[in-house]
């Protein structure tokens, strides 16, 4: 086989060309979710402690009387 017809051969192959856009897809998920966690994070971190405290408060002087 040539040079010429290597080259070509090589120019026209798309398989790789799929797998290169799902890593794409991958790495901007990635991006994406770790954005979300990063901007919601102290929000939902915050919002848990209120529940954890709600829930403490109701289970104090109940039942007794």
């Amino acid at each position: 086989m040539s040079l010429k017809k290597f080259v070509s051969r090589l120019r026209n192959d798309e398989t790789g060309a799929s797998l290169v856009e799902y890593g794409l897809l991958v790495g901007l998920i990635a991006v994406v979710s770790i954005a979300a966690v990063t901007l919601l994070g102290s929000t939902i971190s915050a919002y848990f402690g209120d529940v954890q405290n709600a829930m403490t408060g109701a289970g104090e002087g109940g039942g007794e009387g």
